[in-house]
């Protein structure tokens, strides 16, 4: 039987809450579908580089893992979020901004 899933919007107002904890800046920058919208962050080192993390499934384990969508100038992985909008209309983007490259995604309950 398939393990229940958070809806979409849970999953962010949850996620946004603990970056608050840990005193990490996050902001909702696309307002995906409640329900069921896929979620990308975009971790913004604010030194021009910049990461877009997405959900996907491990093959091997069947777990959901967190991968990297693109990577490196910010305006580049900007442009890259733009065309994943493009095909996605339901896609959350939050932007975390940490100059340690923090995201907390590795984190229990976050996958």
């Amino acid at each position: 039987m398939p393990e229940p899933r958070l809806t979409a919007d849970i999953w962010v107002s949850a996620y946004l809450a603990r970056l608050r904890v840990m005193d990490i800046p996050a902001f909702v920058v696309a307002r995906g579908d409640g329900t069921a919208g896929a979620v990308l962050i975009k971790l913004n080192t604010l030194d021009g580089q910049a990461v877009a993390l997405t959900r996907s499934f491990d093959m091997m384990s069947g777990e959901r893992v967190w991968v990297t969508l693109a990577e490196g100038a910010e305006r580049d992985v900007d442009l890259s979020i733009a065309k994943q909008r493009g095909f996605d209309t339901d896609l959350w983007v939050i932007e975390v901004e940490d100059r340690q490259g923090r995201h907390l995604l590795d984190q229990r309950g976050l996958t």
